[in-house]
């Protein structure tokens, strides 16, 4: 329809517009029909209020249809009232708008649907609050852990669960932490994870939790049996041979003779010496348990580290002398690289030192009898630039079936030695909050890293 062009719409009033100032001018200074002036200014006023209301009702309805999209109101499109190109152009456009928005609104939803049915169905509780306590996210998961159906603030949980609630408000971002509490009378450890960050001016705390109880107790019996199995292995290997030795000593005191000239209780040379030696050997195997003992609790005695910041140079300055002879009457070349020199490390020196002694003494027994042995002793930065030392040998390398108890106590291939050293080892790494790992190829080399 013609009346909805807004060009012609614009044409058409403006034109009735000039036509009638001009019939009122005409009327005021050529006639003396004042009225009927007065009337024609009336509708000359009403149609300038027309014509800008209808120049701004594009304006009113672009507020509107922004308006919509401002609030997420898709039910609504830019009314095309008015005919014309431009107005063709603005409403494909802006129809074009509406779809892409409708596009990412439904993606976002999409996403968020799949997001929520990921963490309500993953096996690891997940839970997030405010700093007030307010709870965000609790998945399935952990209402299972903790036997809730709903939880709306972390508070409700110092009455079923103290120690978790007061492990919640205490979370250092970063760091994890063990648990131990009883809820319903059943006993349980959980390993939480926390992380923090900010959404919507707010710090919200995100927690993962699992519970490890059972884990832990597996890992504990396994313990209790391998320490058992060396402590009765150990211990039998030296009570066997006392009881032995004993029983052997009262069956000689038996073959004693009376002497017929003195009355005396006399014996064999040959006795004696039977006896000597017995005593002799009962001696030398309450010596060597004792000395599995005094093993025994030096794993327990190791202490608080002493944290200092040094150069990985310094330390290796301070091993290499100690074992210089050793390499040196062993024919043993010693090559040390630290990438780059100036290399720093947070540590106790004395026990990192003792660790490297425990690992070079290994490596040097592990060469003993061959011409061309060699030890690196190497220190850079791994790639997520935390400092390693590895100590490498080319030596036979460490047999597939041994692999797995290297670092148990008191475990040992070798004709001497008590068999804690990679124990101890690995139990100062772990107070340094570090590990200790190897890597084996059989007749190549073995290494044994060190991170921190």
């Amino acid at each position: 329809m013609i009346y909805k062009n807004f060009r012609i719409n614009c044409i058409i009033r403006v034109t009735v517009l000039a036509i009638s100032i001009f019939f009122f001018f005409y009327l005021v200074l050529h006639t003396s029909l004042y009225v009927t002036g007065f009337i024609v200014g009336l509708i000359i006023i009403l149609q300038v209020f027309s014509l800008i209301y209808f120049v701004e009702k594009t304006n009113r309805d672009l507020s509107r249809f922004l308006a919509s999209i401002k609030y997420s109101d898709f039910s609504h499109s830019f009314s095309q009232s008015l005919k014309g190109k431009t107005f063709a152009a603005l409403k494909e456009a802006f129809t074009e708008v509406v779809s892409e928005f409708h596009r990412a609104r439904s993606e976002k939803e999409e996403q968020y649907r799949y997001l929520q049915t990921v963490v309500q169905h993953i096996g690891l509780g997940i839970l997030s609050f405010d700093q007030e306590g307010e709870v965000d996210l609790i998945n399935t998961a952990a209402k299972r852990l903790l036997k809730i159906n709903y939880l709306k603030n972390i508070n409700s949980l110092a009455v079923t669960a103290r120690p978790l609630y007061e492990t919640l408000y205490n979370l250092v971002p970063g760091e994890k932490v063990l648990v131990r509490f009883d809820v319903d009378g059943e006993s349980m450890t959980l390993s939480i994870y926390p992380t923090e960050f900010k959404m919507r001016q707010r710090s919200i705390t995100l927690v993962s939790m699992q519970n490890i109880e059972s884990e832990l107790a597996e890992q504990e019996m396994a313990a209790w049996q391998k320490l058992i199995r060396v402590l009765t292995h150990e211990i039998m290997n030296s009570v066997t041979p006392i009881a032995s030795l004993a029983s052997t000593i009262n069956e000689m005191m038996g073959e004693t003779e009376l002497s017929p000239d003195s009355g005396k209780v006399s014996m064999r040379s040959e006795v004696k010496t039977d006896i000597r030696d017995a005593v002799a050997t009962i001696e030398k195997r309450s010596q060597g348990l004792l000395h599995f003992i005094d093993a025994y609790r030096s794993l327990t005695r190791i202490p608080v580290p002493n944290f200092q910041i040094f150069p990985v140079s310094e330390i290796f300055n301070r091993v290499v002398p100690l074992m210089k002879e050793q390499l040196d009457s062993n024919g043993i070349q010693l090559t040390i690289n630290i990438e780059p020199d100036s290399l720093e490390l947070t540590a106790d020196p004395d026990l990192i030192e003792q660790v490297l002694i425990n690992l070079i003494m290994n490596a040097i027994q592990a060469l003993r009898n061959r011409d061309d042995g060699e030890i690196e002793l190497q220190s850079r930065l791994n790639e997520h630039d935390r400092v390693i030392i590895a100590v490498t040998d080319n030596g036979p390398g460490i047999p597939e079936d041994i692999r797995d108890r290297i670092f148990t106590p008191f475990y040992t291939t070798k004709k001497t030695g008590s068999g804690i050293g990679l124990s101890l080892s690995r139990q100062i790494m772990r107070l340094h909050k570090g590990n200790i790992t190897f890597q084996s190829v059989p007749d190549e080399k073995t290494t044994f890293i060190m991170r921190f």
